[in-house]
């Protein structure tokens, strides 16, 4: 309702004095005049120099080849540029190695194996024993008692 007696004002002065006599924000008119858009926002158009999928393939093999896989981005583009072979810029070959899912570390990592816990097998009494210590408050500001108990885990009786 406001909008058109902002409108209808400004056949006389601005849009901007109009709004300012009305009390309404020129950016609040400007954007209550433009259709709401409904669905998905429409797909950004490709850019005439973009690569085609034939270059991204070339770029995505120079990246992950035997001579530049350990090599980080950075290192491959300034070595290619210095062969006088430029393929793309380096946030091109991050691009296009995050879309092929194969960004992260690039060169080898070591592997360790998996630690296996150790497992104790007690036959008899008194063949393997587990500890355990507890912190208890005493009757004193800053008086503890730490005490301790050792297990036969076989039997389960208190050793000591």
């Amino acid at each position: 309702m406001i909008v058109p007696a902002v409108d209808d004002l400004a056949e006389h002065t601005s849009i901007k004095k109009a709004c300012g006599l009305l009390v309404r924000s020129p950016g609040g008119h400007y954007c209550a005049k433009q259709p709401r858009m409904h669905g998905p926002a429409p797909r950004r158009p490709t850019p005439p120099n973009a690569l085609t999928d034939e270059e991204q393939a070339q770029v995505l093999a120079a990246l992950t080849s035997e001579r530049f896989v350990d090599k980080s981005v950075a290192q491959t583009w300034a070595i290619l540029l210095d062969e006088g072979a430029y393929l793309c810029s380096v946030s091109t070959m991050h691009r296009i190695l995050r879309c092929d899912g194969a960004t992260g570390e690039r060169h080898r990592q070591a592997t360790h194996p998996a630690r296996k816990k150790p497992k104790l097998l007690a036959t008899g009494p008194g063949q393997i024993w587990s500890w355990d210590i507890t912190k208890l408050r005493g009757l004193g500001r800053e008086c503890w008692f730490q005490p301790y108990v050792v297990l036969d885990i076989l039997s389960r009786y208190v050793v000591a």
